[in-house]
This record gives C-alpha cells, structure tokens and sequence, in this order.
C-alpha cells in the first residue's frame, strides 16, 4: 500500500514570509531596529541642543546691542562731547591753534613779535670730512646736561666727530653735520631745542689742543672758536597787548584751554566758538543706538499669531528686566529734568525720537545744559552705565548666562557621545545576534529542501 505524504507548501511558505533564512537582509534589520531604540533619547538631546544654542545666538546679539550703547555713552560720560571748540585764526601764516575742549569762548588779539629759535654754529673749514680734528676729551652741554666724547687717533676725523655726537646715548639735546662750502667741510652743531637756555656750550680738555677748534661759549667774551649762525633765542609775543615770552613756539600756557603755534612774525585774531556738531552727533547716535537694542529686543519677544512662531525669547525675564530698566531710565529723569526736555522723546513703541531743532536750542549754550543732564552721579550717563555695566562685560549678567548655556551645551555633547557608544554596543550585539539566526535558519532551509527531496521520493517509489 502507498503511503502518501501531505504537502509541504505550507512550511515552505512559513519560512519566506519571515524574510528569514540565507537571504535575511541583517543590516537593515539592525539599522531600523537600533534606530528605533535611539530615536527618544537622540530626539531629547537634539531639542535641547538647538534651544540652548538659540539662546545663545539671542543672547549674542543682546550683548552686542548692549556693547554698543556702553560705547555710545563714553563722550557723553567723560563731558568732551560738549566742551568741543572752533578754534580760528584770522592768519593762519602766523598764528595757529587748537582747544583741549576747556577753552571760554571769547576772541583775542595776538601779535608775534619773534619767534623761539635754537642755537647753530659752524665750525671753521677742513679740508674733507676725514681730516684729523684733534685728540683729547669733547665735552658739550645744554642746560645742566652734558656729555663727553674720548677721541685719539682713530677716531677723530671731522666725520668720526659728528657720528660720535650724534650717536651718544647721554647726548644732551645737539645734532652734527658735514656741510662742504667751495673753502673745505664744516662741522655744524644745531640745538634740538628752541629757547635762550637751551643754547649749548663746547669745550675741549687735553690731547693735542686740536678739538679747541670746536670750542664755544655764548658768555665768554672771546674764544669761541665756532661761528653762530643763529641765536638760541625766546619767541616774543603779546596778547591783548600784554606781553610773553617762551622758549618754545608752541605754548599751551599763554591762555587757559589753548595751544598756540607761532607761525612768523605778524598779527592775528584768534577766536574761540562753542562747536555743537560733537554733541550732536554723538546724542544722534546714542538715540539710533538704543532705537537698535529696542528693535532685537521687540524682534526677539514677539509673537506671530498668523504662523503660530515665537520669538526666542519671549516671555525671557532677564531680557524683559533689561527692557524695562532701560525704558524707566531714558523716560525718567536725571538730575531734575529729563531727556524730552532736550528734544529726546520716549515713544510708546519703546524707541527714542531726536527733535534735532530743539536740541540744537538746547546745545546754544555751549552745551552747559545739556552737560548738567549727564554729569555727575544722578544724571543719565551714571544711570545708564551703572545698569549697563551690571549686564554686559566679563562679570556681567548675560556672560553667566552664556557661561551656563555653553557649559549645557558640553552636558549634552557628553550625552551624544555616551548615547553613540551604547547604539555602537546595541549595533554590535543586534548583528551578532541577527547573523546567528541567519545561518541557523539556513540550515533548516537546507534541512527542509533535503527532507523535501526525500518525501518527493517516498512518493514517487509508492506511485510506481
């Protein structure tokens, strides 16, 4: 009797709809499966990644904002914003000048009567630059100073002369040169300064008496051996008819806040006028400064009901401190009166408006007022930096709030790092563990196609 075996089919098919077996695609399998098991954890890092660093781009942009407007405030806190003057002079070919910001205003008239001179004197002429002057000791001095030069044979030319001058670290104030007329080479020593006292003296001691050729003196009657070419002398001058003199043509102490620089010999009137274009631009610019701040401020709070989006900082307290600080000091006042009074207005969007006529009504007083609104400890300058300096530099607020984003910022890199390696370690395990089903299911796939082949035959021996 034939003993029949039922189909096989069934198993078969059990084994290829499991995609299992010698054709198990593992790499995929893992990846999809290791994936899954990272994704909540990766998911959490990567948020909280992109918040911190959107805070800290928020707080960049703060800080520079806050930055600027310190800036903006040094001229109108240190006062020179509105001590700056117009200094003119009637003839710039004999009188010029400058201000310190200090200087009233007023005009004066100046008449320069000679001007501040250094002492030149040549010596007799050489033959060239290389003749032997003399040995012994060269001693030059200018007021109270002086130095010595050793010369002997080698060195001792007329040109070894002027380089031992000129290259003298004690040298008290004289420069040497060779000028070479149609009778032979000269040496010629000029005063580096101007002014009666600062006329020099040579003098010559021992060797062969040569160097005596060099020697002179403005207070010896006879002897000089040096030929003046011009006179240390002092500049004469009067102002309003009263009369100074200095050692220098360029004076600072004639009158208080001004420097004066004698040109020639002439007359000119030297006026002095408030200059407000300092103050104005530097308000023009603490008004845009601030208006700038306002406007990353309202940017980063927003919100926008239309797409649902916020700002990244909405709802931020430190920020919205800032904000209001910052309103309640430039909308208040300093010193008993306020910015409005000097046409800077608080806007009801927050920013600052600039009425520039009614500044400049206010800077027609050579900025006094305007000065008294930001001097001292209770007006605007002090209340601004005071605030600004608690929120901006290296002890500021917004550092240590970047200090703490930026230390988050390494927590989570930490957290990537240790969520990878336990993927890598899951990877590993998944594949080791995939592969070993692969091959086991291999083999009872050829397992199956043997026990197949064999169940074929059985039937096919039942059947003859």
């Amino acid at each position: 009797m034939a003993i029949t075996v039922g189909s096989t089919t069934p198993t078969t098919g059990l084994l290829t709809s499991l995609g299992v077996g010698s054709g198990l695609d593992v790499a995929t399998l893992v990846d999809k499966l290791v994936a899954a098991k990272k994704a909540p954890q990766q998911n959490q890092i990567s948020n909280q990644a992109a918040a911190a660093n959107t805070q800290l781009s928020a707080l960049g942009q703060i800080g520079a904002a806050l930055s600027a407007l310190q800036s903006a405030m040094a001229t109108l806190t240190d006062g020179s914003a509105f001590a700056s003057r117009t200094v003119t002079s009637s003839d710039t070919t004999v009188l010029g000048a400058g201000s310190d910001g200090t200087a009233v205003n007023g005009s004066y008239n100046i008449v320069v009567g000679k001007l501040a001179s250094s002492l030149k004197a040549s010596s007799g002429a050489f033959a060239s630059s290389s003749t032997a002057v003399g040995t012994g000791t060269l001693t030059l001095e200018v007021a109270g100073k002086s130095m010595s030069l050793t010369l002997d044979s080698t060195n001792n030319s007329l040109a070894a002369v002027r380089d031992a001058i000129n290259k003298a670290s004690d040298n008290p104030g004289v420069s040497a040169t060779i000028v070479t007329g149609s009778d032979g080479a000269h040496l010629v020593l000029s005063g580096t300064q101007t002014g009666a006292a600062n006329g020099f003296k040579v003098s010559s001691s021992g060797g062969d008496g040569g160097l005596a050729a060099l020697n002179y003196d403005v207070a010896a009657p006879s002897g000089n051996a040096l030929s003046v070419i011009n006179a240390a002398s002092d500049a004469n001058y009067t102002i309003d008819g009263l009369a100074a003199n200095s050692a220098s043509n360029t004076i600072s102490t004639a009158i208080d806040g001004l420097t004066l620089n004698l040109i020639k010999v002439g007359s000119s009137t030297l006026s002095v006028s408030s200059d407000s274009s300092k103050a104005t631009g530097a308000l023009t610019n603490l008004v845009n400064t601030y208006n700038s701040f306002v406007g990353i401020y309202q940017n980063l709070t927003k919100y926008d009901a239309t797409s649902g989006t916020a700002g990244a900082m909405i709802g931020d307290a430190t920020l919205n401190s800032i904000n209001s600080t910052l309103s309640s000091i430039v909308g208040g006042t300093a010193n008993g009166t306020t910015l409005s009074s000097i046409g800077i207005s608080l806007q009801v969007d927050g920013t600052l408006k600039l009425d520039s006529g009614k500044l400049a009504t206010a800077l027609s007083d050579g900025g006094k007022t305007v000065g008294n609104l930001f001097a001292g400890t209770g007006g605007f300058a002090a209340k601004l930096n005071g605030s600004l300096s608690n929120w901006v530099g290296d002890s500021g607020l917004l550092a240590g709030r970047t200090t703490s984003l930026s230390q988050q910022l390494k927590d989570l890199s930490s957290q990537q790092t240790t969520l990878n390696s336990r993927m890598d370690d899951l990877t590993a395990r998944y594949q080791a563990q995939f592969t070993a089903l692969d091959t086991l299911m291999s083999k009872l796939n050829s397992t199956s196609s043997y026990l197949q082949q064999q169940f074929d035959a059985l039937n096919n021996s039942n059947k003859k």
